[in-house]
C-alpha cells in the first residue's frame, strides 16, 4: 500500500472492532481486523468497499461511537481513544443528514456555533450556504427542502464549527444517481475550499474517485489497497481489488489471445496477470482474429454494449456502435484497447 505515513493528522494503528454475538455460545463478529492508515491534514481519504466490509465500523471507531477491541486512534500523534466523542473536535455527517425539523436552515447550520457572537455566526452561516450552493436559503423550513438540499445543509452544518476532521458515512447514498454525481463534485469542492481533513465512507467507486485524494479499498474488515484514484485504477493490487472495481477477463499475459498481447505495452511481463476493464474490447468488423459470440446486448446511458464470450478470456463487456447492433448468438470481431487493460501488482 502507498500513501503518507508520518504527516500529522489522523492516525489509525492496528484497529480492531468486534461485536458480541446475538446469542450466548456463538462467536462474535470482527468487523475491523487490524487496520492501519493515515489521513494527513487537508487530505480526503475514502473508505471504499461492499456493504458489510467494516468501513462504517471503522469510521464509527474513529469518531468514538464504537469501542476499539485493539489498536489505537491518534490525532497529531496524540491518542484520542479515551477522549469523549464531543471533545474530539471531529465532525459527523450521515446518510440521512439528521437535520432538526423544528429549526430553519440557518438555525440548523448554526447549531454547532453556540457561544459565538451573533454577527460572526450569521456571516459564517451565509458563507457556508454559498459554499454548498444554497445562497439565501437561511430562512427556509427544513420541510421545504429536497433530498439533495437537505444533504447540502447537513454538509454546511458539519463544516460550520471547522472540525479538525470530518467523518462522512455514505452521505450521498440515499439520492438518485444523477444527483449523487452532482453533489459528489460539490462535496469535493467544499472540502477543498475549507481545507477540511475528511474520512469519507462509500460503496460507490465513482463517488470515491470523485471526492477523495486517496482511496482505501476494504474487504472483510481488512485493507486491501490504499492509493490515489488513478493509480488504484491503473494498477489494482490483486484480483480481488480489480474485481471490486469492475475489471473482467483475468488472464496471464503470455496466455492471452495474440491480438490482445499485441495491444499491450512491451514492458508488461509475460508472467503478469492482466485484467480487462469493461470496454477494453470494441466491436469492430474490420478487426483481426479476436472473435467472440454475443450473449446479450445492453444500453447504459444511451451507449450500447454487448456481453460477449471470448475464448481464453471468458464473458466480457465490449463497446458497440449505435447502429447495426449484433444480436445474441452473433459472432463479432473485437479490437482491444490496451489503455483499458490493467496489470495486477501481485
Amino acid at each position: 500500500m502507498t500513501g503518507p505515513t508520518s504527516a500529522r493528522g489522523l492516525g489509525v494503528v492496528d484497529a480492531v472492532v468486534r461485536y458480541p454475538a446475538a446469542r450466548r455460545g456463538r462467536p462474535g463478529t470482527t468487523a475491523v481486523d487490524g487496520v492501519s492508515l493515515d489521513v494527513p491534514r487537508g487530505e480526503v481519504l475514502a473508505l471504499l468497499g461492499p456493504s458489510g466490509c467494516g468501513k462504517s465500523s471503522l469510521l464509527r471507531a474513529v469518531a468514538g461511537l464504537e469501542p476499539l477491541a485493539g489498536g489505537t486512534v491518534t490525532w497529531d500523534d496524540e491518542p484520542v481513544v479515551d477522549v469523549p466523542v464531543h471533545r474530539r473536535d471531529f465532525g459527523l455527517m450521515f446518510q440521512d443528514g439528521q437535520l432538526f425539523p423544528h429549526r430553519d436552515v440557518a438555525a440548523n447550520i448554526a447549531y454547532g456555533l453556540a457561544g459565538r457572537r451573533r454577527g460572526e455566526v450569521a456571516a459564517r452561516v451565509e458563507r457556508l450556504l454559498e459554499l454548498v450552493g444554497l445562497p439565501g436559503a437561511g430562512p427556509r423550513a427544513v420541510a421545504t427542502l429536497s433530498g439533495g438540499e437537505r444533504q447540502r445543509v447537513a454538509l454546511a452544518r458539519a463544516l460550520a464549527p471547522a472540525p479538525r476532521l470530518l467523518l462522512l458515512d455514505e452521505p450521498l447514498s440515499a439520492l438518485d444517481r444523477s444527483l449523487r454525481e452532482r453533489l459528489a463534485l460539490d462535496l469535493r469542492a467544499a472540502l477543498l475550499a475549507t481545507g477540511t481533513t475528511a474520512l469519507f465512507v462509500t460503496h460507490d467507486q465513482d463517488e470515491a474517485f470523485t471526492v477523495a485524494d486517496r482511496v482505501a479499498v476494504m474487504s472483510a474488515g481488512r485493507l486491501l489497497q490504499v492509493d490515489r484514484p488513478a493509480e488504484l485504477w491503473r494498477a489494482p493490487a490483486d484480483e480481488q481489488v480489480a474485481r471490486f472495481l469492475g475489471y473482467e477477463g483475468f488472464v496471464v499475459a503470455s496466455a492471452a489471445p495474440p491480438a490482445l498481447r499485441d495491444a499491450l505495452p512491451a514492458s508488461v511481463p509475460a508472467d503478469a496477470t492482466i485484467a480487462l476493464a469493461p470496454g477494453a474490447l470494441v466491436v469492430d468488423p474490420a478487426a483481426g482474429a479476436l472473435v467472440g459470440d454475443v450473449l446479450a446486448v445492453r444500453t447504459r446511458r444511451g451507449r450500447p454494449s454487448v456481453h460477449v464470450a471470448v475464448p481464453g478470456l471468458g464473458a466480457l463487456t465490449a463497446l458497440a456502435s449505435g447502429t447495426d447492433l449484433p444480436a445474441p448468438g452473433d459472432p463479432v470481431h473485437l479490437r482491444p484497447d490496451g489503455d483499458q487493460v490493467a496489470v495486477l501488482r501481485a
